[in-house]
């Protein structure tokens, strides 16, 4: 499995995900949202809509509305528990953590041609020592990453559909942003657009 690694920490796994994958992970994911639906997340206070729109499985699932951030046991709009995760996607926890539990959660996100994610830390997890691990489907998307310190100085990787990325060590709190999409670059999803399954580690281990 060929990795590079970006920074201490930020391993990039190019290709981990091959085209028959893809669309078996992708059906996975559609059984997922057929019992979560995807929602759409407000930021906390002004309630502000993001531009992604979101789904989780697992044990727990992660939200945002004007109450602030947090990761709850059931769908917000639905009230019913969270999917499963599918196997695939703990399979692929298993090969790239190198963290000896499953993890407690699978973010969901689905980017719509036009949509962002400004730079910010996944920080709203308890245990830190355990790295996110990152997939993508769908068109391309240009990844930026800096450092802990917002002021860092930032780089940019293209991820496409199929590749995988993990903060860990030295990188778990490293600030990170999509700046934007390549439309038109995967026609893994008929609508185009981006999908990216983040596996967390939420709650500490005993």
């Amino acid at each position: 499995m060929a990795s590079i690694t970006l920074a201490p920490g930020l391993i990039y796994y190019p290709d981990y995900l091959d085209r028959p994958a893809q669309e078996a992970l992708l059906q996975a994911v559609r059984d997922v949202t057929r019992a979560a639906p995807l929602f759409t997340p407000r930021m906390p206070r002004t309630g502000k809509p993001f531009s992604v729109r979101m789904t989780n499985c697992g044990r727990l699932g992660w939200v945002s509305d004007e109450q602030g951030y947090r990761y709850q046991p059931t769908h917000p709009e639905t009230g019913k528990p969270w999917p499963a995760m599918p196997e695939m996607v703990l399979r692929a926890w298993e090969e790239m953590s190198g963290y000896p539990l499953p993890p407690d959660a699978c973010l969901v996100n689905f980017y719509e041609p036009t949509a962002r994610m400004g730079m910010h830390q996944d920080k709203d997890e308890a245990e830190l020592a355990a790295p996110v691990v990152s997939l993508s489907l769908g068109d391309t998307a240009l990844f930026r990453y800096g450092g802990v310190d917002r002021k860092d100085s930032t780089r940019s990787v293209r991820l496409r559909s199929g590749d995988a990325i993990v903060f860990g060590g030295p990188s778990r709190l490293i600030h990170h942003g999509i700046d934007r999409l390549i439309a038109g670059s995967s026609d893994l999803l008929p609508q185009g657009g981006r999908l990216n399954l983040t596996l967390r580690k939420v709650e500490e281990a005993l």
